[in-house]
């Protein structure tokens, strides 16, 4: 019989979905005193990066599986609020060409937003679903996780990563790459060992002089390699260099992926394993590792710890901005100034044009504060160099569509209002996008003088795309410039299809 609780349970749950280059992966949690506790866990190994062809799209057979995964998933999470799931896209999901219509017909059938993320954001998710796993303690830590296309690499201390890095290698791109016919050699081996060198060559001395006393590894191919290496009897614990090299002689030995027989990896490893055991041989030899422990944690748990940051108002986004403002010296008394404007008129019209979820108002905080970045480059055209860098740079919690809309607002903050920009963002943000760009713009222009002297709030009304500025009386009459400022930008805002008025 069903328990009556359970869907009870499930809207007080948290979900965590990642969908990874070779497996797809669901964890439904509750928390408690900061500790998960796990009550719900799929996975599925769709192997997705095996599906991406030369020109970046998907195969359809590929596709089809992922999407027919994502609609079990879907399933498991119907009892779950939109607001306790986030689902994040890693290195494959990444490289899909925009014309590809896969992401959208993912979203559609898991029923909720895919975030795509960097693969340095991937590392700092990483880092954290490890390090919540592991005992207190202070000393630094080598993180390693090999995915299907890309392997993460980061040091850190406690919860922090200090040193974070994405490399383009994977079990799935590295087996499809060097082992594709099935067969394995000491040729093929060593010339899988040495592509997967060159990649970790910028950054080998960067993570061999890192300080690290211990290393720790995650993700499934991490884990297949421990649990063969122990059950075969070449190691009593985790994964030491000796073992890995024998295994990786096992696997010449076998000649072949159809005719591995070892014990502890399953068949469903097996097509992908050995590009796996090349990509952490490389690993071992030219970062100097000498025994790696193994995590159970990873980036899903990662992705929870995240949410429950941001739930408790501890949001890595606003240490970015920041840290940010304080990289490129932006004009904090400024951004104040403007944020200050930008949410009160925002207040006003944040019902009328349903922008009453949490994410509006912290989008347009972000972008008051971050507006003035380019200015570190050059002041003419400055708004273009913002929107450049903030679209370009690693910036910690952010998803890269989160980042392509806090460059879209920094970027139309001024000057012509610049609509292709925004009708190049996922077809469900560009209307709102566009309303929080213009009440940006107006709190810019409020504060052109950058004077500390108060200037009183005018009331907004808007009626779709109609904007009404209402100010105090004979208050536009008596600030002239103001007054030029606003019809120059009524002119700019009627191309983008919005129509001021003001009084």
């Amino acid at each position: 019989m069903a328990d009556p609780n359970a869907d009870a349970d499930l809207r007080e749950a948290t979900a965590a979905i990642d969908l990874g280059s070779n497996s797809f992966h669901l964890i439904v949690v509750r928390t408690n005193n900061g500790h998960l506790q796990i009550i719900d866990r799929l996975r599925e190994s769709v192997r997705l990066g095996e599906g991406l062809t030369d020109d970046k799209r998907l195969d359809p057979i590929v596709a089809e599986r992922a999407l027919a995964c994502l609609e079990r998933f879907a399933q498991r999470l119907r009892p779950l609020p939109q607001e306790n799931i986030r689902a994040v896209g890693t290195n494959t999901l990444r490289q899909i060409h925009p014309a590809d219509d896969f992401i959208a017909q993912a979203e559609k059938a898991l029923n909720h937003p895919i975030e795509i993320i960097a693969g340095r954001e991937e590392a700092r998710l990483v880092y954290l679903g490890v390090a919540h796993g592991l005992a207190a303690g202070e000393n630094r830590r080598l993180v390693i996780d090999i995915g299907g296309g890309s392997t993460e690499l980061i040091i850190g201390q406690g919860y922090t990563p200090h040193q974070r890095e994405s490399l383009y290698m994977g079990c799935v791109s590295i087996s499809r790459r060097f082992f594709a016919d099935g067969k394995i050699s000491a040729k093929s081996m060593r010339e899988a060992e040495l592509a997967c060198a060159v990649q970790i060559r910028p950054v080998r001395n960067q993570f061999k002089e890192g300080g690290w006393s211990e290393a720790i590894g995650s993700s499934g191919t991490i884990k297949a390699i421990r649990n063969v290496v122990i059950q075969q009897g070449w190691s009593e614990s985790g994964i030491t260099r000796d073992s890995l090299e024998t295994l990786a002689n096992r696997l010449i030995k076998a000649g072949g992926v159809g005719k591995l027989d070892l014990k502890g990896l399953s068949d469903e490893r097996k097509p992908v394993f050995t590009g796996g055991v090349a990509v952490l041989l490389a690993l071992f030899r030219h970062i100097g590792i000498k025994q790696m422990q193994v995590s159970s944690e990873a980036l899903r748990e990662g992705l929870i710890y995240d949410m429950i940051g941001r739930s408790h108002h501890e949001d890595v986004r606003d240490r970015t901005i920041e840290t940010l403002m304080s990289r490129y010296s932006i004009d904090e008394a400024q951004g104040v100034r403007v944020e200050n404007t930008a949410m009160a008129l925002f207040d006003q019209v944040k019902k009328a044009w349903q922008l009453n979820e949490p994410r509006y108002a912290a989008m347009l905080k972000w972008a008051t504060r971050l507006h003035e970045i380019g200015l570190t480059v050059s002041h003419a055209q400055f708004h273009k160099h913002g929107g450049y860098l903030v679209e370009n740079s690693d910036l910690s919690g952010f998803s890269r569509q989160e980042q392509k809309v806090l460059a879209a607002l920094i970027r139309g903050h001024r000057r012509k209002f610049p609509s292709a920009v925004f009708d190049a963002l996922p077809s469900e943000v560009i209307t709102c996008t566009k309303q929080l760009c213009v009440l940006l713009r107006l709190s810019v222009l409020m504060h052109r003088a950058r004077s500390s002297v108060t200037k009183p709030m005018a009331r907004l009304e808007v009626v779709k795309n109609r904007v009404s500025l209402v100010f105090p009386d004979q208050w536009i009459e008596d600030h002239p410039l103001t007054q030029t400022e606003l019809n120059q930008e009524a002119a700019y805002l009627e191309s983008a299809g919005f129509i001021l008025r003001f009084s």
